[in-house]
């Protein structure tokens, strides 16, 4: 049977697992999936390691081991760094033989300082040292804040991995934040053809809150709209990376061997059962991107997805759909807002969960830890 993940190489995507638990790490399934399924990189999020503790034991010899007097943030941040730096070690071929272009896991900064740039560089730069590896990338936010980081980091080369994106602004902003922390970089005297970046540009969460507003219009064109925008907003960003990666400024770090911060496509699981379930991979195939899938969306492109080179095509098309959502009452910065708004708090809360998740874990093992 074809393994129909292995196409999308070839048509200059990478192909990223968006999921993370230890159990993957210790039995072999992760290196069998780069080996069999090309896998190219992971990522992880407070979302995803709170599912990973909640259902799991794996982690209760670790929690158990830590000092009495360690808070539940850094029994979480104890088994965090150790998972992603094993992850990362069995990526290090990948990056090596990609020669730095693959093999990345992602780690996160906490949510709660998503609106600090200085708290975000600190955290950051505590990430990177912890875990160690030349492959990790650190996650920021794509908030202002994260943007004024995002520099700092990368001038300071650091990986990052600028997540929650879902405007066109602020893709925009973090673009020249890598760009121009790579400048900072050159005039520093620094190399900078090993520093990596991606902007993660979240998916179908678009549609589920444009299809939310379309459903509640009373506009006669609203139903007809459905499902488009996602899709729509995903190809703007792409024409975006295509301007602004080109042209006397951009050519100038690539002659010093500076790597273009490639889009990455989160959130690209289908939420909507009506809808194709690889639809938000399907459609946004191309040069030089990621696509970070769930481990259902994996399986499902793995069986039956379909490899085009779709990414640029109907900008046209895309264009005049933002110019009529916005006709009848749904401008895309209002939806986007909301998005990075939602996000926010939803990583909050995980983080949250999964804290006290530990918190109860270390309580209940305590009769087996040290002072």
């Amino acid at each position: 049977m074809t393994n129909r993940l292995l196409s999308l190489p070839a048509a200059g995507q990478s192909v990223w697992l968006d999921f993370i638990d230890r159990r993957m790490l210790q039995d072999g399934s992760l290196g069998r999936l780069i080996r069999e399924d090309g896998l190219r990189g992971m990522t992880s999020n407070p979302t995803i390691f709170e599912k990973a503790l909640a259902e799991s034991t794996a982690y209760d010899a670790q929690i158990a081991s830590a000092p009495a007097s360690a808070t539940p943030w850094e029994n979480f941040e104890f088994v965090e760094t150790s998972d992603v730096r094993t992850a990362c070690d069995i990526f290090a071929d990948v990056h090596r033989d990609s020669q730095g272009e693959d093999g990345f896991v992602s780690i996160e900064v906490s949510p709660g300082v998503a609106n600090d740039a200085q708290e975000t560089i600190a955290e950051a730069r505590r990430l990177w040292a912890t875990v160690d590896r030349p492959n990790v990338m650190v996650k920021v936010p794509g908030t202002e804040e994260g943007s004024r980081a995002v520099r700092q980091l990368i001038a300071e080369g650091i990986n990052v991995n600028i997540t929650l994106l879902f405007a066109i602004a602020a893709h925009d902003r973090v673009i020249e934040a890598y760009l121009s922390g790579l400048e900072a970089r050159v005039d520093a005297g620094q190399p900078i053809d090993r520093v990596a970046s991606v902007a993660s540009f979240f998916v179908s969460r678009v549609d589920s809150e444009v299809d939310k507003r379309l459903d509640a219009s009373t506009d006669p064109v609203a139903a007809g709209l459905k499902g488009q925008a996602a899709v729509a907003n995903a190809r703007l960003a792409y024409r975006l990376f295509t301007q602004r990666f080109s042209g006397p400024r951009w050519e100038r770090l690539r002659a010093l061997g500076a790597r273009v911060q490639r889009p990455l496509w989160a959130s690209t699981s289908t939420k909507n059962p009506a809808y194709r379930d690889v639809m938000y991979v399907e459609a946004l195939i191309g040069p030089h991107t990621v696509n970070t899938m769930p481990p259902a969306t994996f399986d499902a492109f793995r069986d039956h997805g379909e490899t085009a080179r779709t990414v640029d095509q109907g900008w046209t098309e895309a264009d005049a759909l933002m110019q009529q959502l916005a006709s009848i009452g749904i401008p895309m910065d209002a939806v986007t807002d909301k998005l990075l708004a939602d996000g926010l708090a939803s990583f909050q809360k995980s983080f949250d969960g999964l804290v006290a998740g530990i918190e109860r874990k270390s309580k209940s093992l305590g009769s087996s830890r040290v002072a």
